[in-house]
């Protein structure tokens, strides 16, 4: 169909509105700036200079210029800019970032309301001018934009109509900075090279403060973000000079900002160990689909114009067979040389089509470099480009999304072609999430590989990151600044710089006076001290990184299922430990359940205690206990361990009764000499009677290590009777147990206030000379804030009945002496620390979750951070073997009270003990699990407290919390939240109203039409047959369905 027969068809037009609308796309807006730039980069621009010139009469206060030595555009080419959506860079082989002719106005409009552009190319001077102010105020809804050209030489403007160039001067000197044309001259004359493209862009955007969105006050350097905060952000999400150095993959182009060079990174140079792994997949199918489609489309239509032409042809030779004349043979070459060009068109056409969707089977290949980031080692994560263009930063991936100190500091950098994945409009993300969201799962499956090729977790994960200078706990606090661990850094990492006259990257050697410092903007390869490359004709270092291959763990049958069989007998762990589980609702059930029962070991065989454990062992340190857990108003029980969920123990009885009930002779008493109590006690034990005579009905030891129960007031002489008689069967039956009698200072302060009475411990065997003194106390619960594993002090009567001190003295001396570490109390405290296993030759992270004893050694369960698919997440090992190591050597801090109270004299502080489970230490572990919890639930977003924050917090710093302040921004937000939503419920209901209103409206308009025709059917049937009398009703209805039922029979 011929073009003339669209001339009187409707056009799309395009609206000023659309020019805001557009802008949008740009949610970050530091990618709208990128958007100018990566237009100079196409153009081959070596140096953009981004800077800002002050005028207070503008919005903003400042106007933002971005000038370029590219290629620049003549006249015909400037048009294209004010065409939306034309590109003469889109091309699938294109290597250039703009693809959507778009960038340009989404970007300026972005950033300001207007924007104005002065290019040159050749002998031409050409101005666009694109402003909504102008729009706006001449009312205005379609887009104009001015665009005037001058001769470079002569200066004369070059439209042929001098009236359409007046007014375009006209309103460019009306609604611009510049007034007059010698104004626009002088801007012309800002690009210095024979060709290039100045963009300025005014009248900003502000923020809600009446600021602009930019700051550029605060470093004159720089420009930033402004209201951003400088903690807990990226400094590219923070400082477009940040940004700006990281945005190519292989920057070429200079980058000045504020006058002052863009240090441009190489990525892949400023990595330790870097590694390179190969990739191919035939996963990314999306975009080359589209391409063989358009292809398709092509072939086809080339070839219908081939055909075409050569039927014209045939036709001419038809009619001018027998005409000789000259004119007839130029019309037919002409009709020969037209099909034959077009079908050259078509056959080449066909041929990229079949190239292409041969393509289309073929796998994508890519190249995934890793390296670990030791000058700033939390920012880590994958760096996606694409066609050299930064897409996505800091995505984590594989181990690095588990929040282990595995695979922490790696950082990943990939580059993907526009076949492979397409970019969005704004660059900031990928048209195909599916398809991105594999390459990311493939990165995090190398990612992996890499961290088992760099030996970094085989070595010590710790010591790999001290060795840097990163002393501090925080994962996010800087390395120490110490001249030492600078040069260390240094010495891993060549710098790279880039000659200011060839544009190349160049090596330089490492000297040891050169670290921190600082190299002038104009660097050129003249200064280089390597003298292979001091010049600009050397050519171009490459970088020499290792391969590295993905090495899949194939499992095998037998590994599947024995994988299985384990998963299957951990559900029946559990289900079994489901059903023997019995309420208990007072003193009268625990009464009724037999002793084995009652005081069965939840640590040790139950699946969920084992769970309550670990989650337990990954609390951080309880912090000082309020005043009313200090002071309790109900009396504890025996230190035990306890589940989260209990409720806290009632408040102690007075001493003197209990110790009468529980000891035989009414004379006992708590010795007289003490030091005064620590002052950070909280916690008061109850007090545990002597025992009277020997136990009944044995029990385990080592069952009662590890009782987790908590009675009330009620049971209490119940209890004692029991706990009398289970010690003294373990003093008989018992023979894994080491001599465990510790003095303690806090012990003596605590009974010499009265505080907190426990029951005497039996002579340990091994040392009966001991037995005739008075016992000292053992540590069996947790009374004071401390970081190291305590006990809870206690007193013992003096007075103890001789049948009770002859079995001592005979079951300590049949008790062989025993290693202490072997001791199972002792053992216990190994639970919680973070320790280094090797597995099949490799070194893995991972935290104590269990302790087992025995006479002969002890085990530790380690449950791992990570490890491969086809290694067990937990594995028994023996303590003192050469397969577990500790991750950090002993300090003063993680020192034992026993070391402790031996080389300290005086009382000390002592802190809860959080390595054995304790009455105290598993409800302060509840309560600052449920601080989390609550904080993470209810945090609102500008509070000064990030929630990834939360979870790293300790005890202390939850106590410290500001919550008055907290639930202050809390109760602001709801309200806020609940006015949005009732804003919203109101607007709905009013548009309701309106569509109701609207719909009676069309509904009484539509009943009037009806009753109109109907009338006028009554009218037309009187016409025909007169004797005709029917209301315009139900009877006209009734009629007409009379009349239409006679004719269909």
């Amino acid at each position: 169909m011929a073009f003339s027969n669209y001339k009187s068809l409707n056009r799309a037009q395009l609206t000023v509105e659309y020019l805001h609308t557009n802008s949008t796309t740009h949610e970050f807006l530091f990618g709208a700036l990128a958007e100018l730039v990566d237009n100079s980069r196409d153009a081959s621009a070596t140096r953009i200079d981004i800077y800002t010139e002050k005028r207070p009469e503008l919005r903003g206060g400042y106007m933002l210029c971005f000038l370029d030595d590219g290629i620049g555009m003549d006249p015909n080419e400037a048009t294209h800019v004010i065409q939306f959506g034309k590109s003469s860079k889109r091309s699938p082989e294109s290597t250039q970032i703009g693809q959507y002719g778009n960038g340009l106005k989404s970007g300026s409009m972005r950033i300001g309301k207007d924007f104005i552009l002065f290019t040159k190319k050749g002998s031409t001077l050409t101005c666009l001018f694109l402003s909504r102010t102008f729009h706006e105020e001449e009312g205005l809804d379609e887009v104009i934009v001015p665009l005037p050209t001058w001769d470079l030489n002569t200066k004369k403007p070059m439209n042929s109509d001098p009236e359409k160039y007046a007014i375009e001067t006209e309103l460019i000197f009306k609604y611009s900075p510049f007034k007059n044309e010698q104004q626009l001259m002088e801007q012309f004359n800002k690009i210095e090279s024979s060709s290039g493209t100045l963009v300025i862009i005014y009248n900003l955007k502000l923020m809600d403060n009446r600021e602009p969105e930019l700051d550029v006050e605060t470093d004159h350097q720089d420009i930033l973000m402004a209201g951003m905060p400088f903690e807990g952000v990226k400094p590219e999400r923070r400082s477009f000079r940040a940004y700006a150095a990281v945005l190519y993959i292989d920057p070429r182009m200079r980058i000045f900002i504020q006058g002052h060079k863009v240090r441009t990174k190489r990525l892949s140079r400023c990595l330790y160990k870097p590694r390179v792994y190969q990739y191919s997949s035939t996963r990314f199918k999306t975009r080359a689909e589209q391409e063989v489609k358009k292809a398709d489309h092509m072939a086809k239509i080339a070839k219908e114009k081939a055909r075409e032409a050569e039927s014209k042809r045939l036709a001419l030779e038809a009619k001018v067979r027998d005409d000789i004349s000259k004119k007839s043979r130029v019309i037919l070459r002409k009709a020969q040389d037209t099909a034959m060009m077009l079908r050259r068109d078509a056959d080449m056409k066909k041929k990229i089509q079949e190239t292409k969707q041969k393509a289309l089977k073929e796998p994508k290949e890519l190249a995934f470099i890793f390296g670990v980031n030791i000058e700033q080692r939390d920012l880590d994560g994958m760096f996606v480009y694409n066609c050299s263009r930064l897409i996505k930063m800091y995505e984590k991936t594989g181990p690095q999304l588990e929040g282990g100190m595995a695979c922490g500091g790696v950082v990943g950098v990939v580059d993907v072609p526009y076949l492979v994945l397409e970019p969005t409009h704004n660059k900031q993300d990928f048209a195909d999430a599916k398809e991105y969201r594999h390459l990311l799962k493939s990165m995090g499956e190398h990612l992996a590989q890499y961290w088992k090729d760099s030996n970094i977790a085989q070595k010590g994960i710790v010591k790999f990151w001290d060795e840097f200078g990163y002393l501090s706990a925080s994962w996010s606090a800087p390395p120490s600044s110490e001249q030492r661990y600078r040069r260390r850094r240094a010495m891993e990492i060549p710098l790279t710089i880039q000659c200011d006259q060839c544009l190349k990257w160049r090596t330089l050697p490492f000297q040891m006076d050169a670290v921190d410092r600082r190299y002038p903007d104009s660097w050129v390869c003249l200064m280089n001290p390597d003298s292979n490359h001091d010049r600009c004709d050397a050519s171009e270092q490459k970088a020499n990184l290792p391969c590295g291959v993905l090495k899949k763990d194939k499992q095998t049958a037998e590994v599947k299922q024995k994988e299985l069989s384990e998963k299957i007998k951990q559900q029946q762990e559990k289900l079994e430990a489901l059903q023997k589980t019995t309420t208990i609702k007072s003193a009268a059930d625990i009464k009724k359940l037999p002793l084995e029962v009652s005081m069965r070991p939840t640590t040790a065989s139950s699946p969920q205690a084992t769970r309550s454990s670990e989650r337990s062992i990954t609390h951080p340190r309880s912090p000082p206990l309020p005043p009313h857990l200090k002071n309790p108003t109900a009396p504890l029980t025996r230190a035990t361990p306890q589940r989260p969920t209990q409720t806290p123990a009632p408040p102690p009885p007075k001493v003197e009764p209990a110790i009468a009930r529980a000891a035989p002779k009414p004379t006992a008493k708590a010795p007289a000499k003490t030091p005064p109590p620590s002052c950070s006690s909280r916690t008061p034990a109850k007090p545990l009677p002597t025992k009277p005579a020997l136990a009944t009905k044995p029990a385990p030891a080592s069952q009662r290590r590890r009782i987790i129960k908590q009675e009330d007031s009620e049971e209490e002489d119940e209890e004692e009777e029991e706990e009398e008689e289970e010690e003294e069967e373990e003093e008989e039956e018992s023979e894994d147990e080491k001599p465990q009698i510790k003095k303690s200072k806090i012990v003596a302060a605590a009974a010499n206030r009265g505080k907190a009475v426990e029951k005497a411990p039996p002579p340990k065997r091994g040392k009966l000379a001991e037995v005739v003194k008075p016992p000292q106390p053992e540590k069996k619960g947790v009374t004071t804030p401390t970081r190291h594993p305590s006990t809870t002090p206690s007193s013992v009567p003096k007075d103890i009945p001789a049948q009770q001190h002859e079995a001592k003295a005979k079951a300590s001396e049949k008790a062989p002496e025993q290693d202490p570490e072997k001791d199972p109390k002792n053992a216990q405290k190994g639970k919680g620390l973070l320790v280094e296993v090797r597995v099949n030759k490799e070194w893995y992270t991972g935290k104590v979750i269990a302790v087992e004893t025995n006479k002969e050694s002890v085990r530790w369960k380690v449950k791992f951070d990570y490890v491969p698919i086809s290694t067990p997440k937990d594995r028994w090992v023996f303590k003192s073997s050469d397969e577990v190591r500790l991750m950090r050597p002993p300090s003063p801090i993680s020192q034992t009270p026993d070391t402790q109270q031996e080389t300290e004299k005086g009382p000390a502080p002592m802190e809860p003990d959080t390595s054995q489970p304790g009455t105290s230490r598993e409800v302060t572990d509840s309560l600052v699990t449920m601080m989390r919890t609550m904080l993470r639930y209810f945090l609102t977003p500008g509070f000064q407290i990030r929630k990834d924050d939360v979870n790293s917090m300790t005890a202390l710093e939850l106590v410290a919390v500001p919550l008055k302040e907290y639930f202050q921004q809390y109760e602001l937000g709801l309200q806020s939240l609940c006015n949005s939503y009732q804003s919203r419920a109101d607007a709905r209901a009013k548009a309701v109203e309106e569509k109701s209103s609207n719909a009676e409206i069309k509904l009484k308009e539509a009943d009037e039409k009806l009753q109109k025709l109907r009338t006028n059917i009554v009218a037309l049937l009187q016409t025909v047959r007169e004797d005709i009398d029917i209301n315009a009703g139900d009877e006209l209805d009734a009629y007409i369905e009379d009349l239409l039922s006679q004719r269909n029979e």
